[in-house]
């Protein structure tokens, strides 16, 4: 259902491995074939990223729609901050924000053998928690008010985009577009006092770099250093709160999707729900409530990252990974010319029969058993989070995330689909369910 349903949102049916389609004005080439999806994803410098429209600038912004040298500078900086050691000092505060989703279900659920509850708005909470927590420290209540502005901003920018667009609609003084300005600047305003009063603490050796804002302004202030103090090697407090709009809107919303298409799919396959619940006892214990959690237990976690995998597999983080050419260029057997646009659409690959070694219409987490590699039957076939240099860089942040809330969730309840529940992938900026996740939950008893 999902394959049909992105193949009718784009507006083509794929014949072979590749096929050419308008993108609107622009000549586009539509790949499937993995080896030409790898050359297409590791050239980075002649395959970029298509210019942003007018609206999206207010939005996809920082790293996600750099190119070039600016592109290199900010990965170099930012790489850092994602690395596995740093990221190990984020599970606390992970595993405060998931604990208190599950009191929170504990709550409804007291004294009733069950209750049906929408999981996908709460999902929605708990990741920008996360990230109010993680990117901002003792500061989450900030980082709270600017989720809530951004939220607010995507829906103003999605409507725009469900109209007619007229060059220079933008300025016009509707309704729309002057909140959309006030709300862009609101967050703006928060995010520079945030980031000039930690710079100013950091002068000051009062504050340790243990969130992302610290990590961050840490990772920059060292670059400018090696560099003689030369700011043009560091990002600059526009470049910083673009980074962190990029966070909240990429971070927040792939990893609620990834939370709640995981649960869906657990409460439609119980078998596998036991499978992992009874890994999780075993890895975590079965006695006692967790107070704590170690992040060396989460890489044992064998048949939830098999699940997972699987997840990505059916509903990828994104949609499409679009580039243009910058010079006349040959692909496999085809010469795409300067200024062409080249498009990879996951869902196609990933659901793709003759690339994957089991039938590709099952959900079959087994598949990943023996690892990536021998689940599918060519090379690059899956790549839920890009390839290349370009790869997401946040990946292994998002997956800490969700393994650390299954592992409370599943030690907390069973659960199941509810009958009201109605299968809908809907494709937005991401594959989000149409009408919500209704699910049956149960309090498991120890």
């Amino acid at each position: 259902m999902i394959l049909e349903l992105m193949v009718s949102e784009i507006g083509f049916h794929l014949s072979g491995e590749k096929c050419f389609i308008w993108y609107g004005p622009h000549p586009t080439l539509i790949i499937t074939d993995p080896k030409m999806i790898k050359g297409i994803t590791f050239k980075h410098t002649i395959f970029r990223r298509p210019p942003l429209s007018p609206l999206d600038r207010f939005l996809i912004v920082g790293l996600f729609s750099k190119d070039g040298d600016e592109w290199a500078k900010r990965r170099k900086i930012i790489n850092p901050t994602f690395n596995h050691e740093k990221l190990k000092n984020m599970v606390p505060s992970m595993f405060i924000s998931c604990r208190e989703l599950v009191k929170k279900w504990d709550k409804l659920i007291q004294g009733k053998k069950s209750i049906e509850i929408d999981v996908w708005p709460d999902f929605a909470n708990l990741t920008a928690d996360v990230i109010s927590r993680t990117a901002f420290g003792s500061s989450f209540e900030e980082g709270r008010q600017i989720f809530e502005l951004q939220k607010e901003l995507f829906s103003l920018i999605y409507q725009s985009k469900q109209t007619i667009y007229i060059n220079g609609s933008r300025f016009f003084p509707t309704k729309r577009n002057r909140r959309l300005k006030q709300v862009f600047c609101e967050a703006d305003a928060i995010m520079r006092d945030l980031i000039k009063k930690r710079e100013e603490r950091m002068l000051k050796d009062e504050v340790n770099s243990e969130d992302l804002l610290g990590l961050l302004l840490e990772s920059n202030q060292n670059e400018m250093k090696k560099n003689g103090n030369n700011k043009s090697f560091g990002l600059t407090t526009d470049d910083v709160i673009e980074e962190f709009k990029l966070l909240y809107l990429a971070g927040q919303e792939t990893t609620s999707n990834l939370l709640v298409w995981t649960m869906v799919m657990l409460g439609i396959h119980r078998d596998w729900q036991e499978k992992a619940r009874e890994e999780v006892f075993q890895v975590f214990g079965s006695n006692n409530e967790l107070h704590e959690l170690e992040a060396e237990g989460l890489n044992r976690l064998k048949i939830l990252t098999m699940i997972l995998n699987e997840v990505l597999r059916i509903f990828p983080p994104a949609i499409n990974i679009r580039r243009s050419t910058q010079e006349t260029t040959k692909i496999g057997d085809i010469i795409v010319p300067s200024g062409a646009g080249v498009l990879i659409n996951l869902p196609l690959v990933h659901h793709h029969p003759e690339l994957w070694v089991d039938d590709v219409k099952e959900f079959n987490p087994e598949r990943f058993s023996q690892g990536i590699g021998n689940a599918t039957k060519k090379p690059n076939s899956y790549f839920p989070f890009s390839m290349g240099p370009r790869i997401c860089i946040g990946q292994n942040f998002a997956l800490n995330e969700v393994k650390i809330a299954f592992v409370l969730i599943l030690r907390n309840f069973s659960f199941e689909v509810s009958p009201s529940y109605e299968h809908a992938p809907f494709p937005r900026f991401t594959i989000q369910p149409r009408f919500g996740a209704k699910m049956i939950l149960r309090k498991l008893i120890k």
